[in-house]
């Protein structure tokens, strides 16, 4: 068995060199748009160091045939590289870029060389058609479907991870994105590990995947720290480093996090790069000169703040005040824990004896939660209790306004590490900036919040959370599961009471908040029934759901219009607004009342998104002219369909049957799902998804 390895750029994996074949036995795309979020923020956050290289892991090959290579591991990560890279492509202008984009996706042929021209990438023989149309080929097709229209979950997936990054790459300046994808094609590394037998790279899968026992940095910082301690106190304090450590439990990324944490407290640094190079040269180094300073540093920096990192982690186990409790639950509700450093740095300057504290200031139990012989005082000597909510409060509000205006991982940490050096010059809140929401800021914020809201669950929970908090004037008890579910429904049947509904309608409100709502029923429990009074009844069957208010309040709502979904969006952005104090700006003015479009124009964000385009707003825009033809011809099948655009942005056929999207009339009359693709005017030829991008890119 032959094996050979190599690290390359991105920029020369999708080449000639290379084609990539996920074999039927592989399983389906699963990653979540979590997955593709954090992968695009953390490419963002790596190219804005341009020379430094980014590693991505490795591919595991097999040689089929000259540079065919089957995809034994990494057809995850090469399918959401494939998605950044057509987004990319389908936002940027310059012909140029566009046609070298396009280039790392298709491979256009050349028949003197006897090169094929074929995807790059081919995916299962069941999802290979839908990625080829939908993706490859360009990604305006897949932003106008629905989800009757997908056959697989991996066509599912790739959907909603398409829509994810192409709402974050196109809130990227035009500049920035193109240095982000000059970097992705430069400097982003895979290590390519090739065999030419089947058996052989799953040998090599097993051995990679083996999961042996390594050093972690809490190992490798302890060594440092009590190397230059005494042989009679070595054992003591190394003893005492496990006792700190070992209740912040057995996951090694955990325990990186919190020593990243630590460094940012320490330095007031915003990136630490490499963990264990950089805390030992940044915080170590100038404290280990001597027995006392490993000392001071085991018991006096080390100690308080591992246990405000389980106060952070875990507060409803902590003894903490209740009020300081529901803090610390607000802000584990953020997908991001950018904002943990600044919550340690908190406790640890309000509790005068946090790093004496043993297990019994811990409520929970579990493995890790008694330390070795602890006998200290677990009473918490609290202090100056209002600055610790003020600090806690601050940081929640901020890091929700962040969170709604798309801030990066670099901006985040930026802002906390600055805030955290602030804190230690004992500057008051109102002092440091970083605490403070300019009115620009307070505009855009309103303006993500009246739009189509990110498709993250856990984005939409949280906002949902606050407004019912701030209905009902405190904290509500949560049930152990909450979901967000949409008053109307993805499948209408013609029956429904949604029917009469026009579909730009039903699209508008999708994914608004005026549409969503808090529940303990399951979304397979609604996902078919498309009667608003059953639909409603069947989210507040629990009590636990009635305990938000704006749920509870669907009981009084007996029939579900477009006029009750908008009154809906008024009071929860308003909810929102007071509850993060955005609501007026520095003229007094109540901007909770404004217009989604006069919050854009005013706060010039108008940037592409991912949101279904409409035949109307097409036509509104002059694009397409009412009366013009577009057809669809398939020519081994003898077959063609001509449609003509209706003043009142409709698809009618010949048999005067009418669609209002180009993707149900190719559904009705052909079975196709690839309906902007399928279509092209009859006049020039053009495709109907040239002609939705231009579209598109003119939101800009």
């Amino acid at each position: 068995m032959g094996i050979k390895a190599t690290e390359q750029p991105l920029g020369k994996i999708f080449t000639s060199d290379y084609r990539f074949v996920v074999p039927a036995f592989q399983r389906a795309y699963t990653w979540q748009t979590e997955n593709m979020r954090q992968l695009v923020e953390d490419l963002r956050d790596a190219s804005a160091n341009p020379k430094t290289p980014y590693f991505l892991g490795s591919l595991i090959l097999v040689r089929d045939e000259d540079n065919r290579f089957q995809v034994i591991d990494g057809q995850q990560r090469l399918v959401s590289l494939t998605i950044i890279i057509a987004v990319l492509r389908d936002l940027e202008d310059d012909e140029d870029l566009v046609e070298s984009l396009d280039d790392l996706i298709m491979e256009h042929g050349d028949k003197l060389r006897g090169i094929k021209a074929e995807p790059r990438l081919r995916l299962r023989d069941r999802d290979a058609e839908f990625f080829r149309d939908n993706i490859q080929a360009g990604v305006e097709a897949v932003l106008d479907l629905r989800e009757a229209d997908l056959a697989t979950s991996a066509q599912w997936n790739i959907k909603l991870n398409t829509k994810q990054a192409y709402d974050m790459l196109a809130d990227m300046e035009v500049e920035d994105r193109r240095r982000f994808a000059s970097y992705l094609v430069n400097q982003v590394t895979l290590v390519m590990v090739i065999t030419d037998d089947l058996a052989g790279a799953h040998r090599i899968f097993d051995v990679m995947n083996m999961r042996g026992v390594p050093l972690t940095a809490s190992d490798v910082f302890k060594a440092k720290a009590v190397a230059s301690l005494s042989s009679a106190s070595r054992d003591a304090y190394a003893s005492r480093w496990d006792d700190i450590v070992e209740p912040l439990g057995d996951d090694p990324q955990k325990t990186e996090q919190f020593f990243r944490s630590l460094y940012m407290i320490v330095t007031y640094k915003a990136e630490c790069g490499q963990l264990i190079t950089d805390f030992q040269s940044d915080v170590l180094k100038s404290r280990l000169q001597g027995s006392d300073e490993v000392i001071e540093f085991i018991d006096k920096v080390l100690a308080p703040y591992a246990n405000a990192w389980r106060m952070v982690e875990r507060p409803t186990e902590s003894r903490l005040p209740d009020d300081v409790v529901g803090r610390l639950v607000a802000l584990n509700d953020y997908p991001a824990d950018d904002w943990k450093p600044v919550a340690m740095w908190a406790l640890a300057h309000s509790i005068r004896n946090l790093g004496a504290l043993g297990p019994a200031a811990f409520t929970g139990g579990g493995a890790h939660s008694h330390a070795r012989g602890s006998k200290a005082d677990e009473t918490l000597d609290l202090h100056d209790l209002d600055r610790l909510n003020g600090v806690l409060g601050a940081l929640e509000r901020v890091s929700g306004i962040d969170m709604l205006n798309h801030q990066t991982t670099l901006y985040r940490r930026t802002r906390f590490a600055s805030a955290i050096r602030d804190l230690d010059k004992r500057r008051t809140l109102q002092q440091i900036r970083w605490f403070n929401i300019s009115d620009d800021e307070r505009r855009r914020a309103l303006a993500h919040l009246r739009g189509e809201l990110p498709l993250n669950d856990a984005v939409r929970r949280l906002l949902l959370i606050r407004a019912n908090e701030q209905q009902d004037g405190g904290r509500i008890t949560r049930p152990r599961s909450l979901r967000v579910l949409r008053l109307v429904p993805e499948h209408i049947g013609k029956n429904s009471s949604f029917a009469s509904w026009p579909e730009s309608v039903r699209d508008y409100w999708a994914e608004r908040i005026g549409n969503l709502v808090l529940s303990q029923t399951g979304e397979k429990q609604v996902e078919r029934v498309d009667d608003y009074g059953k639909r409603r009844d069947q989210m507040l069957t629990h009590a636990s759901s009635r305990r938000f208010p704006l749920t509870a309040r669907l009981a009084d709502i007996a029939e579900l219009t477009p006029k009750t979904l908008e009154w809906r969006q008024d009071e929860t952005v308003r909810l929102i607004a007071d509850y993060w104090n955005i609501r007026y700006d520095a003229e007094h003015v109540d901007l909770s009342q404004l217009s989604e479009e006069h919050l854009t124009e005013v706060t010039r964000i108008r940037k592409p998104s991912s949101r279904r385009v409409t035949i109307a707003q097409v036509l509104d825009a002059g694009l397409l002219v009412s009366g013009e033809t577009f057809e669809w011809v398939r020519p081994r099948k003898g077959e063609r369909w001509v449609a003509t655009i209706t003043d009142d942005g409709k698809m009618r056929m010949e048999d005067g049957t009418e669609y209002p999207s180009p993707t149900a009339a190719a559904r009705a009359v052909g079975g196709s799902s690839a309906g902007l693709n399928v279509w092209k005017r009859t006049s020039n030829g053009q495709k109907l998804s040239d002609i939705w991008k231009t579209y598109r890119l003119k939101e800009k």
